[in-house]
C-alpha cells in the first residue's frame, strides 16, 4: 500500500513547491489538493464536516497551479486533484489544464473529481444544484473525448461543441485516472467510466461494507484512494492495507514551513511503523 497527504495548500502556510519536495524526500507517493473558486460569505449550506468552517477553504490556492510547483521539484511525486469542482469548470478549458499538467510532470496527474457540496458556491458558476450529478457526467465524458480524440466533439444537454482541436494530449494513455469522490451513491458512475474512488472515512471497519458493495457495482480491481482523516495510528492505517486499498492519503493540516516539515517527519515515522 502507498501513503500520501492532502493538504489545503494556502497563502498562509508552506509552499507548494516545498511540500513536493519534501514529501518525495520522506517517501511519500502522492500530495492531493482541494479546490474552491471561494466560498460564498451567505454560509446558507451546512458545512458537512459540521462545525464552523475553516479559513483554509477560501484560502486555498489554484490546484493546478500548486500541483505544477510541485511536479517542477519532484521526479517521483503523484500529483492530484482531491477533489476537483468539475461541476464548477469549463470543459474544455479544465481538460487541456489536466493534459498540460500531465506533460509537465511526466505522467504523474491523479484526477480527483466531484459534484461538491458548496450550492451557493455552485450557483454564482451558474450550476444548478439540482442537476450538478448530470452536469458533471457529461463535463467528463466531454474532457475524455478531448484527450482521446484528435477531433473532438460533444453534443449534450449541458455540454455542447462541435469538432475541436486541443493540444497537448495527456502522457498516460487514454488519459490520467480519475477518481470520484462522494459515497455509495457515485457507484454507478465509477462502473460508467471505469474510474476510480476517493472517499474520505473515519476507519477501515466504517470502509469495509461500502467497499463490498463498490466491488459488486464496478468490479474487483476498482483502485481506491482513501482520504483517511481519522487518528494516525500504525494499527489503523495497516487496516486499509487489509482491505486491498491502493492507497491511504493521510490528511496534513495547513500551517508555516517549519511546522508542516515537523510534521511530515513525524507522519514519516507513523508510516514506517506500518510496513
Amino acid at each position: 500500500m502507498k501513503y500520501g497527504v492532502l493538504s489545503f495548500v494556502t497563502d498562509q502556510g508552506i509552499g507548494p513547491a516545498v511540500l513536493g519536495r519534501a514529501l518525495e524526500e520522506r517517501g511519500f507517493e502522492s500530495l492531493f489538493v482541494p479546490e474552491h473558486t471561494h466560498v460564498p460569505a451567505s454560509r446558507r449550506t451546512p458545512f458537512p464536516g459540521g462545525g464552523e468552517l475553516e479559513t483554509v477553504h477560501y484560502r486555498v490556492l489554484d490546484p493546478f497551479v500548486a500541483l505544477t510547483a510541485a511536479a517542477t521539484v519532484t521526479s517521483r511525486l503523484v500529483v492530484g486533484t482531491g477533489i476537483a469542482l468539475v461541476t464548477e469548470r469549463d470543459p474544455i478549458s479544465t481538460a487541456k489544464e489536466v493534459a498540460s499538467l500531465d506533460l509537465v510532470s511526466g505522467g504523474r496527474v491523479a484526477f480527483g473529481v466531484g459534484v461538491g457540496w458548496n450550492r451557493e458556491e455552485m450557483e454564482n458558476h451558474g450550476t444548478d444544484p439540482r442537476t450538478r450529478g448530470r452536469l458533471m457526467d457529461e463535463r467528463i465524458e466531454a474532457m475524455r473525448r478531448i484527450w482521446t480524440e484528435e477531433q473532438a466533439e460533444f453534443h449534450g444537454e449541458f455540454v455542447n461543441f462541435d469538432p475541436i482541436f486541443s493540444w497537448p494530449k495527456p502522457v498516460q494513455q487514454p488519459h490520467p485516472p480519475i477518481y470520484f469522490g462522494g459515497g455509495e451513491a457515485t457507484f454507478p458512475r465509477i462502473a460508467r467510466f471505469g474510474a476510480g474512488w476517493l472517499p474520505n472515512v473515519e476507519s477501515p471497519d466504517a470502509l469495509a461494507p461500502q467497499l463490498a458493495k463498490l466491488r459488486d457495482a464496478a468490479g474487483a480491481d476498482v483502485p481506491v484512494r482513501v482520504g483517511h482523516i481519522g487518528p494516525k495510528e500504525p494499527a489503523s492505517i495497516a487496516g486499509y492495507e487489509a482491505l486491498g486499498v491502493e492507497q491511504v492519503t493521510i490528511g496534513l493540516p495547513t500551517a508555516p514551513e517549519r511546522e508542516t516539515l515537523e510534521s511530515l517527519d513525524r507522519l514519516a515515522e507513523i508510516v514506517a511503523k506500518v510496513g
